[in-house]
């Protein structure tokens, strides 16, 4: 089974899995046109269409980082790792791209004039707090005053920040006790979060109609959102223990062309005596996201272009997705300002939006990701 050596592995010595890899970019570029499609529904006060269950690509980030942290990690501890070593890793990896996400979200904040969705003006100083907090992962209180666009959201500056966030606990959760489960105390812990999940989609507990919880911290959202992470991450890594690869070819293209017809499946209508499309996402979740995870590990590249392909695409996927939702904002702005509400309209910017993001989520890869992370890698995780 062939793997290969990516951005992701400088605080890592075990190669990361090709298609793994380009599974992860193929879900954030699916991501970000999920949100050119937010924006049309923002603008127009309506519901979010043609591609509706693009909200899944994150519970999909939560299988697959389950999965590698439980390959990366599970067989160290008690030999090369210890608790504070993980959490060192696991920051150096991460926290660079979120610290720049947070201050690209002041920026773009700025520039569109420092007011709420609503257009009242907000203070600089409550902006600098905003980032302030954004930069050390502390969320905004709903109505707080560093809240500063008004609408609720965990992470003002960057929104998507509030999956990183219970990412984050996740992995807290993972070094303090989950990687001292058995096998079959991970599973029934699996099996109860699980049920938990599902009883939480299938009731509509969020009032959404769907299970795109986590983004705000109320209760509701704060509960919805730790399942959410929990159930898939630990799932992912249930699925590092007990995996053994089978014999398929083609499984990138077969796996991504199932994220893309999933994600573009319409709301499944019905709500009595559960909600049907909360039914749809758990069938994804439960079944279809740890098959593809399970079909993406067992493929390898044969050729060097889907070899390049993968890489490319695994190398920008996380800063793609921390980075590209503070252009949305802007993107959004000039929805609304111009009262456009469809992707006919303004299909020539929309296009420029997302190939703008993946240019600049590269750029930042190579110019500030890398650089710095080599470097805290040599003065943090290097042995003395």
């Amino acid at each position: 089974m062939q793997k290969i050596s990516s951005s992701a592995s400088f605080a890592d010595s075990k190669p990361h899995y090709d298609l793994l890899d380009g599974l992860r970019g193929v879900a954030a570029l699916l991501v970000v046109w999920y949100h050119v499609f937010e924006g049309y529904a923002f603008a127009g006060g309506t519901s979010i269409e043609t591609i509706n269950h693009g909200y899944l690509a994150v519970d999909f980030f939560f299988i697959l980082s389950g999965f590698v942290i439980g390959y990366a990690y599970d067989d160290r501890w008690g030999k090369t790792l210890t608790v504070k070593n993980f959490f060192k890793r696991r920051l150096v990896r991460l926290h660079p791209m979120v610290v720049l996400g947070a201050v690209l979200g002041a920026i773009t904040f700025f520039i569109q004039g420092s007011v709420q969705w609503d257009g009242s003006h907000v203070a600089t100083s409550l902006v600098m707090v905003a980032l302030l907090c954004a930069m050390f992962f502390i969320p905004a209180v709903p109505g707080a005053g560093y809240e500063v666009r008004g609408n609720g959201e965990m992470f003002p500056l960057n929104g998507p920040a509030w999956s990183l966030f219970f990412e984050y606990i996740g992995n807290i959760f993972y070094a303090l006790f989950i990687h001292k489960f058995s096998t079959k105390a991970l599973t029934v812990m699996v099996v109860i979060l699980g049920i938990a999940l599902t009883m939480f989609a299938c009731s509509d507990a969020a009032g959404y109609g769907s299970i795109g919880v986590g983004w705000t911290l109320d209760g509701v959202n704060f509960v919805g959102g730790l399942l959410r992470m929990l159930f898939p991450f630990s799932m992912g890594m249930l699925l590092s223990r007990c995996f053994k690869p089978v014999k398929i070819r083609g499984a990138f293209w077969i796996c991504s062309i199932v994220l893309l017809i999933l994600f573009h499946i319409p709301f499944v209508e019905g709500s009595e005596p559960i909600l049907m499309n909360g039914v749809f996402e758990m069938f994804c979740i439960i079944f279809v996201f740890p098959a593809l995870v399970w079909l993406g590990a067992s493929g390898s590249t044969t050729d060097k272009t889907s070899t390049r392909i993968c890489k490319f695409l695994g190398d920008i996927s996380f800063p793609l997705y921390i980075i590209h939702y503070p252009f949305m904002y802007l993107f959004y702005a000039w929805l609304i300002k111009n009262e456009y509400f469809t992707l006919g309209e303004t299909w020539e910017v929309a296009v420029c939006v997302c190939a703008w993001n993946v240019l600049l989520s590269y750029a930042c890869l190579k110019l500030y990701d890398e650089p710095v992370r080599k470097w805290l890698s040599k003065k943090y995780l290097t042995k003395k």
